[in-house]
């Protein structure tokens, strides 16, 4: 009946968060995973949703999106693929070029800040029946959660962005948020892994760099995300046994 009515109850889209420690002794709110407990229903719904209607339309995207580069929240995915599909890719190119460029980028708290209206817009282009397209619509509407920490609970307040850690339909959310982001140059690729990004650049195509970046960077603040500066690093690789 919820499916069929597009209609998520109230007390379903009500979460209780309990932050998990990210560092061993934190002393600001960065330092905490903010996950979300959802009722049971909530996560079955959502379970069906996902399993049902969005996995399989990942299978045949629209022309705009690409689902292969991205190693996490589908299926067959896995963290072991990613590092196979980067290992593979760089022992590629390298057989052709003097060197391969690697930038890892990260975006701040990607979860917390994917803007609803953006994702949904999106959704749109996926091939949902309009009932399973108007569940998540529902869902996300006048979401809410409250705190729960060191036996205190805070009073509930209402979101605007973020796809809920800690459900199950927020991971599949962002594949689908960032399926839009593309390379711009043929020959450079990515490789992802939920928010973790990873841009592989041959020799061929260094003076595209700067490009690509301001494109990824340009892509970040249209989704209301931002590129963490502090956890983004550079890496090349070369062939030692040619001559540089």
């Amino acid at each position: 009946m919820s499916l069929s009515t597009s209609t998520v109850p109230r007390q379903w889209k009500e979460a209780r968060i309990k932050p998990i420690r990210k560092v061993t002794a934190p002393v600001q709110h960065s330092d905490f995973r903010p996950i979300s407990v959802t009722p049971v229903q909530t996560r079955m719904m959502e379970r069906v949703v996902v399993r049902e209607f969005l996995y399989p339309s990942f299978l045949a995207p629209p022309p705009s999106f690409a689902f292969l580069d991205q190693y996490a929240f589908r299926p067959t995915s896995s963290t072991s693929a990613a590092v196979m599909s980067l290992l593979h890719t760089i022992s590629t190119l390298i057989q052709s070029n003097p060197f391969v460029t690697v930038i890892s980028l990260d975006f701040s708290k990607a979860f917390d800040t994917v803007r609803h209206s953006t994702l949904m817009a999106k959704m749109t282009e996926v091939e949902l029946p309009v009932p399973v397209y108007n569940w998540p619509v529902d869902f996300f509407r006048e979401h809410a959660h409250r705190t729960v920490y060191n036996g205190e609970e805070s009073s509930t307040a209402s979101i605007s962005a973020s796809i809920v850690q800690g459900s199950d339909i927020g991971p599949a959310a962002y594949t689908v948020t960032a399926a839009d982001l593309k390379t711009l140059q043929s020959g450079n690729s990515l490789v992802k892994f939920a928010n973790d990004t990873y841009l592989v650049v041959p020799s061929v195509n260094a003076s595209t760099r700067q490009q690509e970046m301001d494109s990824i960077a340009t892509w970040a603040a249209a989704n209301n995300l931002k590129l963490n500066v502090s956890k983004s690093k550079e890496i090349v690789f070369h062939n030692s046994r040619r001559r540089i």
